[in-house]
């Protein structure tokens, strides 16, 4: 299982898929144990503030390094806009300048969106810092592919990486039960759809259900 000490990244298979919600959970989740966390959203396009729904959900700090008007991949906003892209060696500078004993950067959509300059993406950003991935994913169809593909990818640039299902449903079917038996990779936990409409202090408390974080596999009841 990955570690979390230092930087993590949190992708995910494409854009909708929970990543706001599963990265404030694993906040508030390693908060409750006694960790240091903050959350830098690598690039905020359109009128969403996912660094203040982080913040809100899990109480951690939360800022993104840049914002685009547009909802659009950032490298495409931030070209639309004239606003300045964001340089690879300047994002990593400022997430090795973090105090926090975790850092968890959020991803705009999938893995290999362009986020900046040159047209680097999140799997660039890992591989710059040398730390792991967790991939946030769909629980029902199409989610085995998706998985299986942003894995690989990740893989061929040696970033280790686990897996979070990202809005379990409350009535899953048949396809959500059979992709518990057959998604790829470790599985970390699960965030139950919705979750974002708990009150703050109630979701802070639940995050303890969602993962498991020591190498056990993490699945729905």
């Amino acid at each position: 299982m990955i570690a979390f000490e230092g930087p993590v990244l949190v992708t995910g298979t494409d854009t909708g898929v929970g990543k706001t919600v599963a990265t404030a959970a694993l906040a508030a989740h390693l908060m409750r144990q006694g960790r240091s966390v903050e959350v830098l959203k690598i690039a905020q396009t359109g009128d969403d503030d996912d660094a203040a729904e982080v913040t809100r959900l899990s109480g951690a700090p939360a800022r993104a390094l840049a914002a685009y008007p547009d909802p659009l991949a950032p490298f495409t906003a931030a070209r639309r806009s004239g606003l300045p892209l964001l340089k690879l060696a300047d994002v990593a500078e400022t997430v090795l300048a973090a105090v926090s004993e975790v850092v968890l950067l959020e991803g705009a959509g999938g893995l290999l969106v362009q986020l900046g300059e040159g047209g680097w993406t999140a799997r660039d950003l890992a591989a710059e810092l040398g730390c792991p991935a967790v991939v946030v994913t769909r629980a029902g169809l199409g989610t085995l592919n998706h998985t299986a593909l942003t894995l690989e990818a990740l893989s061929r640039r040696g970033v280790d990486a686990a897996v979070v299902l990202g809005a379990w449903p409350y009535r899953p079917g048949l396809a959500e039960f059979e992709n518990l038996k057959d998604l790829p990779g470790p599985r970390l936990g699960w965030i139950p759809d919705g979750a974002a409409a708990l009150a703050p202090e109630a979701f802070r408390l639940a995050s303890a259900e969602w993962f498991d974080l020591d190498g056990g596999i993490a699945d729905p009841a």
